[in-house]
């Protein structure tokens, strides 16, 4: 559905392994990259012996949104990964790895995540806890998967926003404004990577979510995004709805002012 959407989207380029071991544990990496038949990573991940290949070039998609400022439309995503473990459909956190790969290759000293997925991004949050070169801020649904993201949780550099159920447009957009512009300005990044999920729209159907933002809330969330840092890029992650997902993912690309994307 987003390929036909966005017919003139480039292909990336996997990840190497350097790039990766940035954030992850060589031992969880190996496991990864061994597998040779289907295995559950956790109780609701599995991953087979395609995985590594499909994970590496999600996690150069992001590489490549993050160097370009485009916005990278990839699975699997990778929020919820964290330095030693998958969960939560998420294999290698791809945001993460990019984040890291923009310090150290290109030497952007200060970096700011910006995540609106309806779920807390806990694994991006471990990778950076004790990091102060790294702001992550997460607006989320209070109270469901993966059970993280109150406030105070993570280290001084993390902004978390749980939002209670039933909240639209104005809760989030307000809560955007009160937390996390604030917190971003005072930061000052010269880059801002977004974990971009969509599954808080009001149409999406997932268990125990309770959203209700629209496009136009979307459209916003992403041109407040884009007023944050001189550079930004974005990475896919929730956003299960295959009806309305390339509406919102084109919403979004409307506030980012950005026209190409990369897939994988």
């Amino acid at each position: 559905m987003l390929l036909a959407t966005f017919p003139d989207a480039r292909e990336g380029r996997p990840a190497d392994r350097r790039a990766v071991e940035r954030v992850h544990a060589p031992e969880y990496l190996d496991a990864l990259a061994s597998l040779r038949e289907p295995a559950w990573i956790d109780g609701d991940t599995i991953a087979s012996e395609t995985s590594w290949e499909a994970a590496l070039l999600a996690a150069g998609c992001a590489i490549e949104a993050a160097e370009s400022g485009d916005f990278a439309l990839v699975r699997p995503p990778g929020h919820h990964a964290t330095p030693v473990r998958g969960m939560g459909f998420c294999l290698l956190n791809n945001v993460a790895v990019a984040a890291r790969h923009m310090q150290a290759e290109h030497g952007v000293e200060r970096i700011a995540i910006v995540d609106f997925d309806v779920h807390h991004g806990n694994g991006t949050q471990d990778a950076f806890a004790a990091d102060d070169s790294v702001l992550y801020a997460s607006l989320h649904q209070s109270g469901i998967y993966p059970g993280t993201g109150a406030v105070g949780e993570g280290g001084a550099t993390t902004v978390n926003v749980p939002l209670r159920a039933g909240a639209s447009d104005d809760e989030w957009l307000d809560a955007f404004v009160r937390h996390v512009e604030p917190a971003v300005a005072r930061f000052e990044p010269g880059l801002l990577l977004v974990s971009a999920g969509f599954d808080a729209h009001e149409e999406e159907d997932l268990y125990l979510v309770d959203m209700h933002v629209t496009d136009n809330g979307f459209r916003e969330l992403a041109q407040r995004c884009a007023a944050l840092a001189p550079r930004i890029g974005a990475v896919l992650e929730g956003g299960y709805n295959l009806t309305t997902l390339p509406r919102l993912v084109s919403a979004a690309l409307e506030g980012f002012s950005r026209e190409s994307v990369t897939a994988g």
